[in-house]
């Protein structure tokens, strides 16, 4: 069960994993908008529409944004959160200011477009929110406070505001991906097994069916995405 000429919007859609589950949507004939805290976008989607240089956390900013998009395509069907930030650092060795930092990336961010976008997944007839968790935030390792903290924090927000939004047709739900399968992520851990990692492309299809009719019962759920290309 797919539909096809959405309206959806993929924040950190510049980066590894937002540009392959935007060009995921614009294959199945969705009409696609990227927003990025970046200048400028390194590649282009046909028929879509890059907004560069947002920061999520103004609320003014953000408004913009996403009227532009709701001008550009009639509306807001989708709203795919993937722009965060990662840290790793000790407790002991780190900075307080981390904490803060990551509760602003992963957090605020959130939250901020995805209240802009309310109304409009409201007025939809196929409205989903899908947020980007971790599993690193179901149980925390060593050097992992600040980032997993921050994660949990998204996943309260994706059972919170789902059970907010029980009397309406939008669904709120959240992929709880391991070690995402990107160059900057084997960059930073040259010869470590990545025969388990997550491909994007897997991620990005789980995304796609959350947003499809046949998830429209799934609301609230935090689901791992874990398994490489090996299963």
């Amino acid at each position: 069960m797919t539909m096809s000429g959405r309206s959806i919007i993929v924040t950190g859609g510049f980066g590894a994993l937002g540009r392959v589950v935007a060009a995921a949507f614009a294959a199945a004939g969705d009409r696609v908008a990227r927003i990025d805290f970046a200048p400028s976008a390194p590649d282009a989607i046909p028929g879509g529409l890059d907004i560069a240089g947002v920061d999520l956390t103004d609320a003014a900013a953000v408004d913009g944004a996403v009227a532009r998009v709701a001008e550009a395509f009639g509306g807001v069907d989708v709203l795919v959160n993937i722009a965060g930030g990662f840290t790793w650092e000790t407790l002991e060795g780190g900075a307080i200011g981390s904490w803060e930092r990551m509760f602003t990336m992963n957090v605020k961010s959130n939250a901020t477009i995805t209240r802009a976008v309310l109304p409009h997944v409201k007025a939809s007839k196929a409205g989903r929110i899908i947020n980007i968790g971790a599993g690193a935030a179901i149980s925390a390792a060593a050097g992992m406070g600040a980032y997993a903290a921050s994660k949990a924090g998204v996943h309260r927000l994706t059972e919170a505001l789902s059970a907010e939004l029980s009397g309406t047709g939008v669904t709120v739900n959240a992929v709880l991906p391991s070690i995402i399968d990107t160059p900057t992520n084997r960059a930073d851990m040259p010869g470590a097994d990545t025969s388990q990692w997550v491909k994007p492309q897997a991620i990005a299809d789980v995304i796609q069916f959350l947003a499809s009719p046949a998830a429209r019962a799934i609301s609230g759920a935090l689901i791992p995405v874990s398994r490489g290309e090996g299963g």
